[in-house]
Parts: structure tokens; sequence; C-alpha cells
């Protein structure tokens, strides 16, 4: 039994003794550099670009600008929305866009050339504020867009709204807003590019080297054969490294100049360069009936993408599809706006929309509880999800439901947290919950993942796969399940993983997928190398199909014990027949679109659930926030590997921390970890991290995946503390000093108000 334990992690070893090579360390000393020249003053028309000081240099071997791409300059991970140009054309639309490549023999010589390129732009009107980002006289990011400063409107309709509402018993109306955030993996985007047997190969980190081998074709005006990509060994993504980032730099370099280069972003140009957290302002109004259930939702929801598309679309969807919560509302209506800005640009980032929308579905449970006089864990669990009922999309809910599930979990812990609150004149305490569920894939459309496995001649037993482990752990669970169905032992399990000449596309490491949907696809590729070793069995112990057991490397006839055979004699009989002993598997949830005038539909095949507490604590004279205890209880079908799992959830914990109270990336003022500041083991809660397993029946031996829901009920659940221990709603994320500060006033002076009357 393989499923279930908790197998050294691949690679953990490499890492821990400094021996792994990341995108960052890809580089060789004769390879040529790249840097990008960048403009900060933005929106702005380009009017010349003029290389030729920095071509002066001593060491500077080439400045290219977009005149000089072979192919597309129009690159964007949604195909109906490629809109981002990675060498800007006429006009600059965000501060840091690059406009110039310089080329150079070490950095040195490549940071000098960037400095001496001459730029001269004319300012243009702009638009930063996205909340006026619809007005008539906006000025227009995209000119040409059919719609304006308008990406992407999603709706969501069910029932009679308005007249819900009018008929609830209590009604409230709150607005949240969130803040952009800035990804800050650890390893920040690099790699290498050279030309091989006439071929581009471009090895760098990344979330989908299949993606990036289909932009960079593109951007080159190749065919795919002509392009190999290889998923470096990634430090972190979260998001960040979906969109393509240096590969497209280091590809046309390469291709151009036929010489092998290598680039890597330092943190203040991963800041500058790459995309953030969308910023929300939502909107909400909830209704309940006397006994505190859910009668409507009416949520108004803006968000800023900024000045390119890249995952706006998907994030607008998926946001609008979960904005409800893991609760039974039979009446909703969601109303999304996601608009250009002149802001950097917005992309994904782990939750895709969700974290912000459960901020806002949070913040609401508890304001309806505290009108009702109702626990926020009782009015939670009365509206929970059951099997058989329907979300706002009208898609009726069947197995692994695990909500209710995790309430009842965590309650003990939620209840010695509540006995734990300890309020003194120098610190206030608060316990607050958070819950959420999370649809597992992409939303409403086909995201099919593939597979190998492969029995060679020499006794190896090879998984072949596309998927992109960027320290999840994906390589580990899939060889587990790999294992497991084989009936090997985890350690006969090699990989290879994430190389566009040797694995084929599994879709992006994103959306918690890989575990469900790349973990259908392996088990499926086990289950046809298994059919083919038995079918040639079969024949070789001339036996019927049927009557024959698999069992580890052994293959008998039931029922006579002593007609064996190995399986490597059945590999040997097949190669001597010029045949492969290579199982193919392949998997795609079933789904159903959304109406585009309605929304309903069925986006997902299934769904992830959880739920938080957290104690906190507030000191009255600074209003530092310290979070004591989180425990979080996560319905994750079934845990592959456990520690897995639970190291999971810390880290989405402790990202939530820094959602919740300190991160906010500012543009032009955010450049780098001085001026944005991120949680350290310092601010580090204790974490108990409860498994919840309800079986999911379309999961590989029942799994979901766990990657975003372990982030998205932190924030709601610190926010609910805080405001419990200052007396008040907090509902703007981050809870910055300045914020907390604000809150201690407006109830000192509430109380004095009521002393004086």
């Amino acid at each position: 039994m393989v499923i279930g334990e908790i197998p050294a992690k691949r690679g953990a070893l490499e890492k821990v003794k400094g021996r792994t090579l990341f995108g960052v360390d890809q580089g060789q000393p004769s390879d040529l550099v790249l840097a990008c020249v960048r403009v900060f003053e933005a929106p702005a028309r380009i009017e010349e670009i003029d290389p030729t000081p920095a071509l002066a240099l001593p060491g500077v071997v080439k400045v290219f600008t977009y005149k000089d791409i072979p192919g597309s300059n129009r690159l964007g991970i949604i195909p109906v929305t490629k809109d981002q140009q990675f060498l800007a054309e006429d006009r600059v639309l965000h501060p840091g866009q690059a406009v110039a490549l310089v080329v150079g023999i070490d950095q040195k010589s490549a940071e000098k050339g960037v400095r001496a390129v001459s730029v001269k732009t004319t300012p243009l009107p702009g638009v930063f504020d996205y909340k006026k980002a619809l007005l008539p006289d906006a000025p227009l990011v995209h000119p040409e867009h059919p719609t304006g400063n308008l990406l992407s409107s999603r709706v969501i309709k069910k029932g009679d709204v308005e007249k819900a509402l009018s008929e609830s018993y209590v009604v409230v109306k709150n607005t949240y807003t969130t803040s952009p955030l800035e990804h800050c993996a650890l390893e920040t985007e690099g790699g290498r590019a050279r030309i091989v047997d006439g071929r581009l190969e471009v090895k760098a980190c990344s979330q989908n080297p299949h993606y990036d081998q289909a932009d960079l074709t593109r951007f080159l005006g190749l065919e795919a054969e002509q392009v190999r990509v290889i998923q470096a060994e990634t430090g972190g993504g979260f998001g960040g490294k979906l969109d393509i980032s240096v590969q497209a730099y280091l590809g046309l370099a390469c291709w151009l100049l036929k010489k092998p280069c290598r680039m890597v972003y330092s943190r203040e140009e991963s800041f500058h360069a790459t995309g953030k957290r969308h910023p929300f302002e939502m909107v909400y109004t909830t209704g309940a009936d006397k006994k505190g259930r859910l009668t409507a939702i009416k949520a108004e929801m803006l968000a800023d993408t900024g000045a390119f598309a890249s995952y706006g679309l998907a994030v607008a969807m998926r946001a609008a599809v979960h904005a409800a919560g893991p609760y039974f509302v039979p009446n909703s209506l969601v109303d999304l706006k996601m608009v250009y800005t002149n802001n950097p640009w917005y992309g994904a980032m782990r939750g895709f929309g969700v974290p912000q929308a459960a901020i806002a579905h949070e913040g609401q449970m508890d304001a309806l509880a505290e009108k009702l006089g109702m626990d926020p864990w009782e009015i939670r669990r009365l509206n929970a999800l059951r099997p058989g009922q329907e979300t706002i999309t009208g898609q009726k809910l069947l197995s692994g439901v695990g909500i209710i599930a995790c309430l009842d979990a965590l309650k003990p812990h939620y209840e010695a947290f509540k006995r734990e609150l300890n309020s003194t004149p120098e610190y206030l305490e608060g316990v607050g919950l958070g819950a959420m569920y999370y649809g597992i894939g992409n939303t409403g459309v086909s995201n099919p993942s593939t597979a190998q496995i492969e029995w060679t001649v020499d006794n190896k037993v090879i998984l072949h796969t596309g998927v992109a482990d960027i320290g999840q752990g994906s390589d580990t669970v899939l060889c587990q399940m790999a294992a497991e169905k084989l009936g090997l032992e985890y350690s006969r399990m090699e990989l290879v993983r994430g190389d566009t000449d040797h694995t084929t596309n599994a879709g992006a490491t994103s959306a918690s997928r890989q575990t469900y949907i790349s973990g259908n696809a392996v088990l499926n590729a086990a289950e046809d190398l298994k059919a083919l070793i038995l079918d040639e069995a079969s024949e070789m112990l001339e036996a019927a199909k049927q009557d024959l057991l698999l069992s580890g490397e052994k293959i008998s006839v039931v029922g006579y014990p002593d007609k064996t055979l190995s399986v490597i004699e059945v590999v040997h009989s097949l190669e001597q027949k010029g045949k492969e002993t290579r199982g193919e598997g392949d998997y795609d949830p079933t789904t159903q679109a959304l109406d585009q005038e309605t929304g309903q539909g069925e986006p997902y095949e299934t769904y992830a659930y959880a739920v938080q507490a957290a104690l906190c604590q507030v000191e009255q004279a600074s209003g530092m926030i310290r979070i004591k205890k989180v425990a979080a209880a996560h319905d994750v079908g079934k845990a592959i590997n456990p520690e897995a799992v639970k190291g999971q959830i810390a880290g989405g914990v402790l990202m939530g921390v820094g959602l919740a109270l300190m991160e906010e990336y500012k543009p032009g003022k955010s450049e780098n970890l001085q001026d944005y500041h991120i949680p350290t083991a310092k601010d580090a809660p204790e974490i108990n991290s409860l498994i919840v397993e309800e079986p999911c029946d379309t999961g590989p031996y029942g799994a979901k995946g766990v990657g975003e829901p372990a982030l998205i009920p932190t924030a709601p659940a610190l926010a609910a503390g805080v405001g419990q221990a200052l007396g008040r709603p907090m509902r703007h994320m981050p809870m910055s000093l300045e914020r907390v500060m604000e809150a201690l006033e407006q109830r000192d002076q509430e109380k004095g108000s009521d002393h004086d009357r």
C-alpha cells in the first residue's frame, strides 16, 4: 500500500544539500546575458528608441526592439485575449513595460547597455483608479478593444433576488476591498536558451512548459518541432510563473543570434515585470430568514486587470462562480466587471479571485450572525451545502461534499479557542472563522491531462508527465499513484517530467488541478500498461486474460500457482515483436459551460471544501496584530501523502496571514522586499492541520486538490478574529497598522459618546 504513506519528497535531499539547479542557476560562463530596457513613465507614446549609444559600448552585442520579432508580439495565456506586447511597439501601457532587449557578453555589460539606450516618449493620459475606468471620460488603455476598458463582465442569475431580499427577516449590506499582491516566490524568474541540432532549447522556471512552447513558437514564427522547452527546477510560483516571462526574451536572442543566452530577473525586476493578484471592490447584500437560513445574495464586484488581460477572464469567472461561498443560496445575482487600467498587469495568483470573494461572503455570514444573535459556527453549518443541493450556478452536488465534515472536525478547536480568549487592558483577543469551497480545474472548459508509463527492457518503470512540480510535491504524489496502481514499491518508480520532447501536455500547474486531473491520467496510463502486459502474458501462458493475476512484478494464473511469469519476461517478449511496453492515459473532467446570460452550468466536476478558525490578538497601545493559533480543516477527498497535505495547509495559512495583515503592492512604490513585507517564521501562528477525507467518486483514489484551498479561508478567519477583538468589523485587506489604529480610535470615540450620553 503506497497511498497514504509518506515517502521522502522527490528532490528534497538535493535541495537540502544545495545541489538543485533552479532556473536562475542554468547559465554558463560563456553565455550571452540579457537585460531589458524598461520605461517607467507611463502611459506614453514611444517617439524614438535609439540603440546607438549602447552599441558603441564594449561588451554590448545587440539591442532588439519589437521590429526584430519574427512572429507575433501578442502574447497572453488565454487565446481570446492575447493583448500583451513583450516589447512595446508604439505605446508604453504601464510603468516598467519593456521596450528593448540588450544582449551583452556579461551581466555588467548588459546593464550598462540598458542605461545607454535612448528612449524618447511623450506622456499620454492614463487611468490608474479602477473604480474610474468605466467612466465615459476615462482614457482608454486599449483603444482598439471593442468594449473600451471593460475586459469582461460575468453574471450569475438564479431565482428572484429582489423579491427574496424584500421578504427576508434580516438583510446586511457591506463593502469589502482587497489590494494587489506580489507572489514573492523564493526564486525569481530565470533560465537559459541554446541551439541544439538546429532547434531552440529553452530551460527555465515555469508552471507549464507546453504552454511556453506554444507561446514561443507563435512569438518566433516557428513550428512546434523547432522548439523544445524544459521546465527547470522551479523555486515556487503561486501563479506568477504561468505567464511566459524570460522564456520569450531568451528565445528571441538565442534564435536570432544562434548563441546560448541566459537571463535572470533581479527581485526588483520581478516586481516590475510580472503579474500581481487582482484588487477587488465588492458590495454585498445578503438576506436571511428568522432562523438564519440564507434567502438571497446580491454581489456587485469590480476588479482591476491592469494593462493586460493575462488571466483576467479566468479570475472574473471563478470569482463570480464562488461569490456565495460553500452555502446553499436559493436566489442569487452576481455582477462582476473586470477592467483595464494603466497599472502593472494583474494575473494568476493562488486562488484565482476566490480569496477576494471569500473575504466578502464570510464577512457577510458574520454580519448576519451578529444581527440574528447566532454563533458564527452555527450559521455556517445551518447553511452549508449538502449532497443533492445546488450551487448558485445550478449545479447539483453529488459526492465529496465535505463542508459539514470540515465544520464538525473544526468545532472542538473553535470552542477551545473561545475558551482561551483573554482580553486585558493591554491586549484584545478575538476568534474568527473562515470557510470556502473551490472548484478543481479550469472553469467550464475542457482542461485535459495526459501521461505515459513505460516498463523498459532494462527493467525500469518510468512515469512520463508534463506536470510542472513547483514545490507542491506533484512528482511524489503522481509516482505514489502509479506505484499503487501497478502494485509496485514506490522506490521502483522513475520520473521524466516537464520536457516537451519527452512528455505530453498535462495542462498548467494551477487551479489545484494536478492531483485530481493528472492523477486520473496517470491511473489510466497504469491501467493501459497493465492491459498490455496481461494481453501478452495471456499468450505466453496460454491462459485467459481474466484468469491472470498481476502482483508486483509477477504474473500468475489463478488456480495454478506454479504457472508464472515475471513482468520483465513479458517486456522482452513484446520487444522482440517490435512493440513498446508503454501505457497511455488521459483525463478531462466533465463540465458544462456557463450560460452567457445567466451563468448557469456545471463549471467543475468536483469541489474542495475547508473551514479555518483563528485566535487573534491586538495590542491596544500599538495596534500590532498577533495571530496566536489557527486550526484548519480541509476536505481533500483522500490524502495521497498526508505530510504533503499538511505542508500545503501550513504554507497556505502563512500566505493568508500576509494577505490579511501586511501585503499590499503599491505601483511605483513596492520595488523590493524592503518596501513590500511578507510573513516570516516569526509571523507564523501555531497551525493545527486537520485532514478531512470525504471521498470523491471521480477522484484518483478519491483525492482532490489542496493547493489553492489551503490559502482561501485564512484571511476571512483572521479578519473576523481581529474584528471581534476590536469590536468593529474589518472589511478592507490588508488590516494594516493604520486601519487597526483607525478602528481603535473610532471605538474610543464611540465609547466617549456613550459616556457623554
